[in-house]
């Protein structure tokens, strides 16, 4: 089974946590927002797959929930952004978050990984091994 970016938002710090260590075992990668605001950033992100939402959270706005996760164009392929996004997380899982090793192994600067790892927030997937 292919591994999911599952987007984490939830205020209940056990139940999330909780969560996401299921996730984790389950090989799934979650990303973790504390808020709200935080999580409609992450949407903007290319490559989320799911989201897991406590959808009572009182700053969380449905409707606009709804118009970001309108598809734009059903069976559209995905942008080179997500597929790099997926790529990379998938090379940081590999190496165990070895950020030299993965930077190496994709033949990238480890510098540019860093930048890329940042621009798609996936600083939280991954245990930071060499920082």
């Amino acid at each position: 089974m292919k591994s999911a970016h599952i987007l984490v938002l939830d205020r209940d710090t056990s139940r999330r946590e909780a969560a996401v260590q299921a996730l984790r075992a389950a090989g799934q990668l979650p990303v973790v927002v504390p808020d709200a605001p935080e999580a409609a950033r992450a949407l903007d992100v290319p490559g989320l797959d799911l989201l897991l939402i406590d959808l009572s959270l009182p700053e969380l706005d449905p409707a606009g929930l709804r118009r970001l996760l309108q598809p734009t164009e059903p069976g559209a392929p995905d942008t080179l952004e997500a597929a790099e996004r997926r790529h990379i997380a998938r090379a940081l899982e590999f190496t165990g978050g070895n950020k030299r090793r993965t930077a190496h192994l994709l033949g990238i600067a480890r510098s540019t990984l860093l930048s890329k790892v940042r621009k798609y927030g996936l600083d939280t997937l991954v245990l930071k091994v060499d920082e």
